[in-house]
């Protein structure tokens, strides 16, 4: 089964953990080497600045553009990764061995395939 996972943060937690930061990448890169040896990574994304965001909707017929989502929450996607494992028990150990999950939080979402690229 494929996984997504979705590391969140904002700002202040990004802010907060400074002087962890080389740390936390190191961490991130031996825990994708890990799970690219044992064929369970996929790929991972980082989100870019929230501002850049647009949201499309379909309105009489014509797409219409907009800046956001602007969300009320308090934490937002920072970066997504995608892996593929056997179970739900082995996304959530993976998801809890996220180094980021240290500051912000993870929530992991099962995917369905719905097409396959050509």
């Amino acid at each position: 089964m494929k996984y997504m996972m979705l590391i969140y943060g904002n700002q202040e937690i990004w802010n907060s953990m400074a002087a962890d930061f080389d740390q936390v990448i190191k961490e991130t890169e031996a825990l994708q080497k890990e799970l690219r040896a044992s064929g369970e990574f996929i790929s991972a994304y980082g989100v870019a600045e929230q501002g850049q965001a647009k949201t499309v909707r379909i309105e009489d017929g014509l797409p219409v553009v907009s800046d956001g989502p602007y969300l009320e929450a308090k934490e937002y996607i920072g970066s997504i990764d995608l892996i593929e494992c056997a179970s739900l028990e082995r996304a959530l150990e993976i998801a809890a061995r996220v180094p980021f999950a240290r500051f912000g939080s993870v929530e992991l979402r099962p995917l369905v395939e719905e097409s396959v690229a050509n």
